[in-house]
């Protein structure tokens, strides 16, 4: 029996439909919201004004803020001031992760109500109720931001995420993936069987796999036709919802374990990858989660659909290896650090994943 196990289902009202943006005034008359703190991007604010008409015409007062494009710490409590000047109740957020990630953490800081409407599906970000902390200058801390708050509501338009970079959808696409492959090895252990939310987890994972492998490219295609098909709203949903339940029932043991150290440690310490989204740094850590697991067959398997996609195999694909033996070692002290990591039924340490991110790089490269 788990005793340590944290459910975070996911936010209190979920809406993916054309037209579903009109009911956010319903949405705060539930929270009496009457100061509203609307915290947007740029490019994508300009997309998404049109379809908050009936909340941006409410006879509330409402303060608009861009923010300054990432989820740092400053950046956090330059929010959190403007929040807390204002005596805002509700703060809603518009745009993509890192703008869902700095509203989460604010709110969490200030005590505050907040809803979210993503523009695009890169990730997972408006579900889960964690900030991924960067520096102001895109490098990114290392580390995570865990709260026990979720989102009033989130609620988004298919006419608008459509609208939106396909770079960032396929990066979604690869975020999603790794929900699986950084589950599957600790949840297919026995002493999870019978435990109801890892389970469930591993259901939510599942699909993550199944449906990725065998609708995305068909959803991609009809993005850039901006045509919205069942695959695409399938697609971007897993990516927004499902995905966020995999960590959300599974806590601990089903979130973020070698795919994701990586991504944080390549960030950190290779500023060469700022560049590369979210989702394509992921996508490499993928392969480095199934190499430290020694699943070469199962890379194998999937280059085809990496190739299709035009994802990162290897670091020498994004430019940045070889590298010195002093970053490498930053890298893998990193990765090792992470506690989620040590929940592989493996033997790790500095010497292993040294190892695996040196044989993945001649395995690619082959």
């Amino acid at each position: 029996m788990l005793t340590d196990l944290n459910v975070k289902g996911g936010p209190q009202f979920y809406r993916y439909s054309e037209g579903s943006i009109d009911l956010i005034p319903e949405l705060l008359q539930e929270y009496d919201a009457g100061r509203i703190l609307i915290v947007h991007g740029s490019i994508s604010w300009g997309k998404a004004k049109p379809y908050l008409t009936k909340v941006m015409q409410l006879d509330k007062e409402i303060i608009y803020e861009q923010y300054h494009g990432e989820c740092s710490y400053n950046e956090c409590h330059r929010i959190t001031e403007i929040i807390e000047k204002n005596k805002i109740d509700f703060v809603i957020g518009v745009g993509g992760g890192k703008l869902s990630d700095l509203v989460l953490y604010a709110s969490h800081l200030t005590n505050t109500q907040f809803g979210l409407v993503p523009t695009l599906a890169s990730n997972c970000a408006p579900w889960t109720p964690l900030s991924v902390m960067y520096h102001d200058n895109g490098l990114a801390e290392g580390k995570s931001e865990h709260v026990k708050r979720q989102a009033a509501f989130l609620i988004t338009d298919p006419t608008l995420v459509i609208d939106s970079p396909v770079n960032y959808f396929i990066a979604g696409i690869a975020d999603t993936l790794a929900k699986w492959y950084e589950s599957d090895l600790i949840l297919e252990q026995e002493a999870f069987n019978d435990e109801p939310f890892p389970q469930m987890a591993r259901f939510a994972a599942r699909m993550c796999k199944e449906k990725v492998l065998a609708e995305a490219e068909k959803a991609i295609m009809d993005m850039e036709t901006k045509t919205i098909s069942a695959e695409f709203i399938h697609i971007s949903e897993i990516i927004f919802a499902i995905a966020g339940l995999v960590g959300g029932l599974g806590d601990k043991y089903a979130r973020n374990t070698a795919a994701h150290a990586i991504h944080d440690a390549i960030s950190a310490y290779l500023p060469e990858v700022h560049e590369y989204l979210h989702g394509e740094k992921v996508a490499y850590g993928i392969f480095y989660q199934l190499a430290l697991e020694k699943k070469w067959s199962t890379i194998n398997e999937l280059i085809p659909f990496y190739e299709s996609l035009q994802l990162p195999k290897s670091l020498t694909e994004m430019g940045v290896y070889p590298m010195s033996e002093s970053t490498l070692k930053k890298i893998v002290q990193l990765i090792d650090s992470k506690q989620k990591v040590h929940l592989l039924p493996l033997q790790i340490n500095e010497e292993r994943l040294t190892t695996t991110l040196i044989d993945l790089e001649n395995f690619i490269n082959k």
